[in-house]
């Protein structure tokens, strides 16, 4: 067996055995951490169907705190923050714009947001070089 396949299989089997509770498409990229609500630390890890802090040892479902804050009418940015008007906030990735020929860059900050909790794009902004247009709040952070 050559190296890749039997690291495919490795992977998959890692995935499959310690991910039970957790589907496939709710595990997230390893460059996108999921922030701690206590302490704030970037340093999580998923313990059957909760997230574990290493730090400070909370523990918590994101799935719970995502859907107390949408019943509450709470935005929160792809952190947990939670956001109000006037905020400042940065990208998270890029977005490719519709009718622009270049996506708006990760890292790119947007000052002076409003907020719209009853959009999908629940963000009103303007950005330099694109203008006035809705972002969706699990794409930006709080700056």
């Amino acid at each position: 067996m050559s190296y890749s396949a039997c690291s495919k299989l490795i992977n998959y089997n890692f995935l499959t055995h310690h991910s039970k509770h957790l589907p496939l498409q709710k595990i997230k990229n390893m460059s996108d951490p999921v922030l701690c609500p206590k302490c704030e630390s970037e340093f999580t890890y998923p313990s059957d169907n909760v997230m574990v802090c290493s730090q400070c040892f909370y523990e918590w479902n994101p799935e719970e705190a995502a859907s107390e804050a949408s019943a509450s009418g709470k935005i929160l940015d792809s952190n947990g923050n939670e956001l109000q008007d006037g905020d400042s906030v940065v990208v998270v990735k890029d977005l490719p714009v519709k009718g622009a020929p270049k996506p708006v860059k990760a890292g790119t900050k947007v000052k002076n947001i409003r907020l719209r909790p009853d959009s999908d794009h629940n963000i009103d902004c303007k950005i330099d070089g694109f203008g006035a247009m809705a972002l969706k709040s699990e794409f930006v952070k709080k700056a």
